[in-house]
């Protein structure tokens, strides 16, 4: 599997942009990064925006708001490994098809997470798996086929 963080450029446009779409903070530790697939530290400044992923189109497009590092950072640590950082809690599993159409969706729990991500991506219709925030909804990482 492969995971995919935010893309650099819509990451970059939120570090750029300050408007009503655009909130920049001076910290918010705890909040979980789409930048780098990791949590902020106590001080690190951060940018809050709202985010819709490519894969939900038309009536399945959901717009949630996301943090990323308001300076610029090195990204994920790892894309073939799901992020420990992020799966501390239950996770929303949506299943999207190669139409941004929803084919399926779960709850999973932190430990399940591995196999249920493997398990909607072995239909093969199911291009894209978007983990999700249980409490929010907000989008937190998309993962792909290798």
């Amino acid at each position: 599997m492969r995971i995919h963080a935010l893309p650099t450029d819509v990451v970059d446009h939120a570090r750029e942009t300050t408007d009503e779409h655009h909130e920049h903070r001076a910290e918010a530790p705890g909040m979980p990064l789409r930048c780098c697939l990791t949590r902020a530290a106590e001080g690190e400044p951060v940018v809050l925006f709202g985010y819709s992923p490519t894969a939900g189109r038309g009536p399945y497009e959901e717009v949630g708001p996301v943090f990323v590092h308001a300076e610029a950072c090195a990204g994920p640590e790892r894309t073939d490994v799901l992020p420990a950082a992020l799966r501390v809690s239950p996770r929303v599993l949506r299943a999207y098809d190669a139409d941004g159409r929803i084919r399926s969706g779960e709850l999973a729990a932190p430990d399940e997470l591995d196999v249920a991500v493997e398990k909607l991506l072995a239909d093969d219709e199911t291009v894209e798996v978007q983990v999700r925030s249980l409490s929010h909804g907000c989008f937190l990482f998309a993962v792909t086929r290798d």
